[in-house]
């Protein structure tokens, strides 16, 4: 069950069905019904936005302290696999340095979300871009914004 109180009991069942019978695998449908790190954070460290090939837009937050991230959030417009993709990559990063988070690579973030159709495989390299791209550009203390 969705923790999402804005869906409804049956459309979240409809949903679920219709994304598991895509290829989604209960993890990755729970990050996209659930959002659990969508959003702005307010005084981000960093702020990064890439836009994938396929018109997908990914805009990262991060707040970092101490050479470790201390949390994460995306704002996404875009498919379910963007939306999952997003989702993991920012539980990935929560508590890890900066130099173990630039080691996250796409086959990372596709383990973490068990299984997505295949056709979505670009959805985690725009996550995964997203994410560098924000720690390629972060100095400490400069709030970057796209």
């Amino acid at each position: 069950m969705s923790n999402n109180p804005t869906i409804e009991p049956v459309a979240f069942n409809a949903m679920h069905d219709m994304l598991a019978s895509a290829g989604y695998s209960d993890k990755a449908i729970a990050y996209y019904l659930d959002k659990p790190n969508m959003g702005k954070l307010a005084n981000a460290d960093q702020v990064s936005e890439v836009t994938g090939e396929c018109g997908d837009t990914m805009r990262v937050y991060l707040k970092i302290a101490d050479g470790v991230i201390q949390d994460a959030k995306f704002e996404v417009m875009g498919c379910p696999g963007a939306v999952a993709a997003a989702m993991a990559v920012a539980d990935m990063v929560k508590g890890a340095s900066l130099a173990d988070a630039r080691m996250i690579r796409d086959a990372d973030i596709f383990r973490s979300l068990v299984v997505i159709p295949d056709q979505k495989q670009d959805c985690i390299r725009l996550a995964a871009k997203t994410l560098q791209r924000a720690l390629e550009d972060y100095q400490p203390g400069n709030g970057r914004k796209p």
